[in-house]
């Protein structure tokens, strides 16, 4: 392709040289919604014309009458440097800067719809001035990378078939220099000292990072971004970031970015009203306003918008490596009554309540990404009944790799948080999983949405005494590892942190110079060992065939077991849970087939905080039929355990 100059007079006489890097192919797939790769033509690209080195910007204001870049190198002139508007009616304004390099701090000043005036950041832009700065920062990408061994192998420890166990991750207060100030962060450089180790040693798969889109306001937990292709700077740079990607890739962990796509805020440098009208928002507030989190809504009709998310999406997993994307809030996206009563929203044209575009976005997002990246996967955090989050959309799905299992999450805790001397009357809801668990492919979250806002931490959700809180929390763990399903632990879980996560505040790291907190560590890290290292607790961790209930029926009892079945039915898992506060001795369990079986965990043992004086070092197995198919196991139950064998 010849470059712009070859085939087109470039005025330099003017401060803003006219200059494009779109094609007419760019112009027709921007406008149409097809155009999936823009953070390589919109934004800012240091490049060189006739010779000369300089900036060139583009940006996309189709209702304004001027557009004008400054910063400190035209001393914040509104006037002086005047973009030029495309006359193919694309709503693109761009030129070339002579001289403008690297690192220089700039904003477009849009003279907008109606004649307003307004200054805004480089939705485009890859780094941000760090906050409370709105500045958007000319700079590139490009990054020498060193995980190619990762990259050819991800295909395989990114398929659902293998262990997938994820520590969610809030970069500024999980650890800070200083924990008594809330401005103190690691940077990515130092965070692959501290972070990186951390997860490794703790054996968890990957790491799910909370939204690093730039955003402005701490307290959103980055959830109200306004830089959709630009990690935050509060960090470090884009290539620092990048440093932290590929650290977790050499320890053989992949990284998940939350990705949000369902709204925007409305900060004065940001998307909102970009050019003095909904440029990238629905204008009527009954689809373009978020009432409970005061934020906007992407028009997902509209083809640059669609254009702009997507490639948001693929950029990450193009320049930055990233295995995976949990797509936030994606409820909110599809419906049109989400979180509105009636009055509040209108039908579709079907008199139904799904956004019908947003969908069609979703499905497009899916297929592209799968397409362009088909060994990562996108997680969809999705909380309502809406059917095939997960399937593939030539199956009518919405083509997700995964769904949140929300359902599960909040059955679970409601069950755990009961007496257990009551728990007998509830086991009904405690196993009711397994009746739609297979409609999806779930990923079982622990998340952070369930340690704030007055729900308490998780260990204050467990019933009884301190060692009873504990040994309830231990036999959670538990269960949800041995459970069919991805898992997702948000941190400071991992060690019972005995406070609300607070975004401003680092995680109570003191607590592991107590016994108990170190022991429920050493639990947490010895059942991601376990998940990794037993096949049958992975390979048909989505499939009917992984699963079998072997007793649900001793409800007074409070004893319930399962196994978990993988390809090899002589690697058959038996998990036996005691819900109760009283120990059970030698008691009985029918199983199937396998008739040798060795205990391989003990949430009740001494390192883990527990009694640790009953265990089954010897098993009496006794042969319950002719044909020797069935085999009654005499079990030494601890109270309030749970028990795997294998």
């Amino acid at each position: 392709m010849s470059k712009y100059e070859e085939v087109h007079f470039v005025d330099t006489a003017q401060s803003v040289w006219n200059y494009s890097l779109f094609t007419d192919e760019d112009i027709r797939n921007f406008q149409n919604g097809t155009h999936y790769s823009l953070y390589q033509l919109f934004g800012n690209k240091q490049i060189e014309v006739l010779g000369t080195p300089g900036t060139y910007f583009a940006v996309w204001a189709p209702n304004a009458t001027a557009v004008m870049v400054k910063g400190n190198f035209n001393d914040w002139n509104n006037e002086s440097h005047i973009l030029k508007v495309r006359q193919d009616r694309s709503g693109i304004w761009e030129g070339f800067l002579p001289g403008v390099l690297q690192g220089e701090v700039y904003k477009y000043h849009i003279h907008g719809f109606n004649g307003v005036a307004l200054d805004k950041s480089d939705p485009y832009a890859h780094y941000w001035e760090r906050r409370p700065l709105t500045a958007s920062i000319t700079w590139q990408t490009h990054y020498p990378w060193k995980d190619s061994q990762w990259m050819k192998q991800r295909k395989i420890k990114n398929r659902t078939d293998q262990p997938f166990s994820v520590y969610e991750v809030h970069l500024a207060s999980w650890m800070r220099p200083d924990k008594n100030n809330e401005d103190s962060y690691n940077s990515y450089i130092q965070l692959i000292d501290l972070l990186v180790p951390y997860v490794k040693e703790m054996g968890f798969t990957h790491v799910e990072f909370m939204p690093v889109m730039e955003y402005p306001f701490d307290g959103s937990w980055g959830y109200q971004g306004v830089g959709f292709f630009a990690p935050t700077s509060r960090f470090g740079n884009p290539q620092e970031f990048a440093a932290l990607v590929e650290a977790f890739h050499l320890a053989e962990i992949g990284v998940i970015l939350d990705w949000v796509p369902s709204h925007f805020p409305n900060d004065a440098h940001g998307l909102y009203m970009f050019d003095g009208a909904h440029t990238y928002e629905y204008a009527d507030s009954r689809k373009g306003f978020h009432p409970d989190w005061n934020s906007y809504i992407f028009n997902y009709k509209k083809a640059e918008v669609k254009s702009f998310l997507i490639s948001s999406a693929r950029f990450w997993c193009d320049q930055f490596h990233i295995d995976g994307l949990r797509v936030d809030a994606v409820s909110s996206i599809l419906r049109l009554d989400y979180s509105r009563k009636e009055g509040e929203w209108e039908p579709n044209e079907f008199g139904g309540n799904g956004n019908i575009e947003a969908i069609a976005f979703i499905k497009d997002l899916n297929e592209t990404l799968y397409r362009d990246f088909p060994d990562i996967q996108t997680i969809a955090e999705e909380a309502s009944d809406w059917p095939g989050i997960s399937k593939p959309t030539f199956m009518e799905g919405l083509g997700f790799g995964m769904k949140w299992m929300m359902g599960w999450m909040h059955d679970t805790l409601n069950y755990f948080k009961l007496d257990p001397l009551f728990r007998s009357a509830h086991q009904d809801s405690f196993t009711f999983s397994m009746m739609y668990f297979y409609d999806e492919s779930f990923m079982l979250p622990l998340s952070h949405d369930e340690v704030v806002h007055g729900k308490s931490p998780l260990i204050y959700k467990m019933p009884g005494d301190d060692w009873q809180k504990f040994a309830n929390l231990r036999l959670l763990f538990t269960y949800m590892y041995t459970h069919p399903g991805a898992k997702l632990l948000f941190m400071g879980n991992e060690f019972a942190a005995t406070r609300e996560w607070n975004y401003a505040s680092e995680l109570p790291w003191d607590l592991l110079s107590i016994i108990s907190h170190a022991g429920m560590r050493k639990a947490v890290q010895a059942l991601n060992k376990l998940y990794r290292n037993y096949p049958s607790l992975y390979e048909f961790q989505f499939d009917p065939r992984g699963f079998q209930w072997v007793e649900i029926n001793k409800k007074q009892e409070g004893v319930i077991a399962f196994k978990r079945k993988g390809l090899i039915p002589e690697n058959d898992v038996l998990v036996v849970m005691n819900m109760t506060p009283v120990p059970r001795y030698q008691f009985p369990i029918y199983v199937q087939h396998k008739k040798n079986w060795k205990e391989i965990f003990n949430s009740d043992a001494k390192i883990y905080w527990g009694a640790g004086d009953l265990n089954n070092s010897t098993i009496t197995t006794t042969p319950k039929d002719e044909n020797g198919e069935w085999h009654q196991l005499l079990l030494d139950l601890p109270a309030l355990s749970a028990l795997v064998f294998a």
